[in-house]
């Protein structure tokens, strides 16, 4: 890679960091300090969390039907998520922050949808798409600036200066991008002729698919509530900060590291590893709530969750290469809805038992279920594939 791919790629990273780490995952930390100064419930918190997700559906849906200008759209998009995360902190009205999280939700599906395949159409244009899984390490390297700045911002300016200060930095890192892209030249793409290779309801497609929704309800779970989870328990109220940071540190190699395990061994296989121990880590402190058990399930939700997302879209990606757009939208698209659900079926299960327990047995249910559908998916599509096979030998 030359300077100029490693400034796309870097560009890309830092979008990600804007709309993933800071718009969307930087409520995560924050939560624990606006439930404990506005006094909110938790499934007051879980609307919240889902009215972005409802908006991140919007614009995931709304990306796949986007063919020209881009580049244009996108950076504006950049703009209004930029905003809606400083006017967090300038407004104390929870119907307000409803429709802020909203726009943050929109602005940042269409954010990553646009940045994920921009840059990978960017690098396999060059011969470069073994480097495509890079890009996603922004979203844990979002998570972890906003683990660290949150406390430090928090504990000089509140919450309000918290969302400020996250704001003016991700205009800091939209003005870096925007000098990074400044000779970027994106073509219009094409709506491709639909024939029998290029239908994503045939095959093994449908069931990924179903699988990442899956996926999308469960993570979410423990996206949205670790460090508040952390936060309301006694012995480890001092660690909950730390968590946060924890699981970006973790998902910052992740997404490079399972796109080197993706060219030696089948995406299946190594998905498999991922589920598995993201169940792990969303179960873990259901059993043990010790100062070790936590960081530990920290670090496995942000080894898996960025993981996950980074093996699924470069998978659907190669089994449409040309039809990057519409399949990073399309799974986006089922992972959004099921972040929907997530947020309000975990509040609910806290208002009637009373404990995070019960959520997180839910979100791990729910994350084996996710697995389990892509094996038996694979499984008769190989055998669908083999009497085909048979079939026409014959």
């Amino acid at each position: 890679m030359n300077r100029q791919h490693m400034g796309i790629v870097f560009g890309g990273i830092l979008l990600l960091v804007i709309a993933m780490g800071i718009s969307r995952f930087a409520f995560t930390p924050i939560l624990p300090f606006m439930r404990q100064d506005v006094g909110f419930s938790l499934e007051v918190a879980g609307f919240l969390a889902s009215s972005n997700y409802i908006g991140y559906f919007i614009g995931a849906l709304w990306a796949g039907f986007i063919h020209r200008q881009r580049k244009q759209i996108l950076m504006v998009s950049v703009i209004f998520n930029v905003l809606s995360v400083g006017l967090m902190g300038l407004i104390e009205v929870y119907s307000i922050w409803l429709i802020l999280r909203l726009i943050a939700g929109i602005t940042g599906g269409l954010i990553f949808v646009l940045t994920s395949s921009i840059v990978m159409d960017y690098l396999a244009k060059h011969s470069l798409s073994r480097w495509s899984g890079y890009v996603f390490s922004g979203i844990g390297l979002g998570i972890a600036i906003s683990g660290i700045c949150v406390p430090l911002i928090e504990a000089r300016l509140a919450w309000q200066g918290t969302w400020l200060g996250l704001g003016i930095l991700s205009v800091v890192f939209l003005l870096i991008t925007t000098i990074l892209w400044r000779d970027l030249e994106i073509q219009d793409t094409l709506k491709v002729a639909k024939s029998s290779n290029t239908k994503m309801t045939k095959g093994f497609m449908p069931w990924l698919i179903l699988s990442y929704g899956l996926e999308g309800l469960g993570y979410i779970i423990t996206g949205t509530f670790l460090v508040d989870i952390i936060h309301n328990i006694p012995s480890l109220q001092a660690y909950s900060s730390y968590s946060w940071v924890i699981v970006g540190l973790a998902a910052i190699p992740s997404a490079p590291v399972w796109t080197i395990l993706l060219e030696k061994f089948s995406a299946i296989k190594i998905l498999f590893v991922a589920y598995i121990l993201q169940v792990i880590g969303i179960l873990l402190p259901v059993f043990s709530q010790t100062v070790w058990s936590v960081l530990v399930a920290s670090f496995l939700f942000g080894l898996t969750f960025v993981g996950i997302v980074t093996l699924t879209t470069s998978y659907a990606r190669q089994l449409f290469p040309t039809q990057s757009g519409f399949v990073v939208s399309l799974l986006t698209t089922f992972y959004a809805f099921g972040q929907i659900i997530g947020p309000i079926v975990a509040g609910q299960l806290v208002d009637i038992y009373n404990s995070y327990k019960a959520a997180l047995v839910f979100a791990g249910i729910i994350v084996f279920l996710a697995l389990l559908v892509m094996l038996v998916g694979r499984w008769l599509t190989l055998k669908k594939e083999a009497v085909a096979e048979h079939t026409v030998s014959i």
